[in-house]
C-alpha cells in the first residue's frame, strides 16, 4: 500500500517540475511579481519537532532558490489551530504559508466546539510527507510489548502523553481506549519535546509520538520502544513490530506534514511554492533528511491533497464520535 502511494507521488513530483520547467523562479507570474519580500511559514506546533525541522530546511532552500527571506514563525497552541487561524485571516498572497500537520483539519473540527478558523478558509500548498508514531514505554513500566501494556492497563490505569490536545499521539489514545476497552488518561504536552521528556523522566507511563524524538532514548535504553503505527516498519528502528504485527491494526495510524495557504492566494504563486517544495523535496540531502525524520514522501498537490485531507478528516470524525474524545 505504502509503495502504491510513493509512486503516485514521485508522478506527481514530476508533474509539478514539469509544469514549472522554464518559468523558474516566476512559474506563471509575471517577471518579479512573487516573491518581493520576506515570506513567513508559520509552524503551528513548537521548535524542534519534525514539522519544524522540515519547515526550516524548505525556507532555507527557497531563500537561497527565491533569494528572499523564508523566515519560520513558531505559532503554537490549541492542538495547532493558534498558527492555523493565523493564516487563515492573513492575506492571500503567499507571503503567510502555514507550515505544519493534518489535525488542524482532520482532528480539531470534531473535538473543539468552536473553531477560531473554517478549515474551507485554507487549501494545500502540498502534503509533502507521512510518518507514523512510535508507541514507546518508560522502563520502570516492565513491559516489553503492546500486549504486555494492555494486560497491566486492565490492572491499573495508564497514563499516556502526547504533544497536545488533538494531537495525533491524543487520537492514538482515544482509539486504544475504544479497542483494548481500557481507560487510558491522556497527558497533553505542548509539544512533541516535553511529551517525550514526561516519558523518560517517568512523569507518565507511557507516549504515542514521532519516533526520532524517541529514538535516542529508545536507543539508550531508557524508553522501551513497543510498536510502531505505521504500516510498515520504521527504517529507523527495523526491530520494532507494527501495531498490526502486535495484534492491534485497528491502531495503524500516520501523520501528514502539509502547507497550506488562504483559499485565495492566486494559483500561480500556489505552484511557485509547489515546485519549490518539490525541488527541495527531490534532493538527494532532502531524501536522506526525510529518513531522519522517519517521513515517508509522498508529494500530493491540488485534487489528490485535498482528497487525502478530507478522507482522514471522515476517518477521524467516526473514530472521534465513537471514543467521546474531547479536549481537556
Amino acid at each position: 500500500m505504502k509503495m502504491a502511494v510513493r509512486v503516485l507521488s514521485r508522478s506527481l513530483l514530476g508533474a509539478v517540475l514539469l509544469a514549472g520547467a522554464g518559468l523558474w523562479p516566476c512559474a506563471g507570474l509575471a517577471q518579479g511579481a512573487y516573491p518581493v519580500k520576506g515570506v513567513k511559514f508559520v509552524n503551528n506546533f513548537p521548535p524542534g519537532g519534525p514539522s519544524d525541522i522540515l519547515a526550516r530546511a524548505i525556507a532555507e532552500h527557497l531563500q537561497s532558490t527565491l533569494r528572499q527571506p523564508f523566515i519560520v514563525d513558531n505559532k503554537p497552541g490549541a492542538g495547532g489551530n493558534v498558527g492555523a487561524d493565523l493564516v487563515a485571516k492573513s492575506p492571500a498572497d503567499g507571503y503567510t504559508v502555514l507550515f505544519g500537520i493534518d489535525t488542524a483539519f482532520t482532528v480539531n473540527p470534531h473535538i473543539y466546539k468552536t473553531m477560531p478558523f473554517n478549515p474551507a478558509d485554507l487549501k494545500p500548498v502540498m502534503v509533502m510527507a507521512s510518518s507514523g508514531l512510535l508507541i514507546g514505554a518508560h522502563p520502570s513500566v516492565g513491559v516489553k510489548t503492546v500486549g504486555e501494556l494492555i494486560e497491566l492497563g486492565k490492572k491499573r490505569t495508564l497514563n499516556f502523553s502526547s504533544g497536545g490536545n488533538g494531537s495525533p499521539g491524543h487520537l492514538a489514545v482515544a482509539v486504544m481506549n475504544d479497542v483494548t476497552g481500557l481507560k487510558i488518561s491522556h497527558i497533553p504536552y505542548k509539544g512533541n519535546t516535553p511529551a517525550v521528556t514526561a516519558v523518560l523522566s517517568g512523569e507518565v507511563d507511557a507516549g504515542v509520538l514521532a519516533t526520532p524524538g524517541m529514538l535516542p532514548h529508545v536507543k539508550a535504553g531508557k524508553i522501551t520502544a513497543l510498536a510502531v503505527t505505521s504500516r510498515q516498519r520504521s527504517p529507523l528502528a527495523p526491530e520494532v513490530p507494527t501495531v498490526a504485527e502486535a495484534g492491534l491494526k485497528a491502531l495503524e495510524q500516520e501523520v501528514l506534514y502539509l502547507a497550506m495557504v488562504p483559499v485565495a492566494t492566486p494559483e500561480p504563486v500556489v505552484r511557485l511554492l509547489q515546485r519549490g517544495f518539490a525541488e527541495a523535496l527531490a534532493k538527494p540531502e532532502f531524501q536522506a533528511r526525510l529518513k531522519q525524520l522517519d517521513m515517508a514522501y509522498e508529494g500530493l498537490v491540488g485534487a489528490a491533497a485535498s482528497k487525502r485531507l478530507a478522507d482522514l478528516s471522515a476517518r477521524y470524525q467516526r473514530v472521534i464520535a465513537k471514543t467521546d474524545m474531547k479536549v481537556e
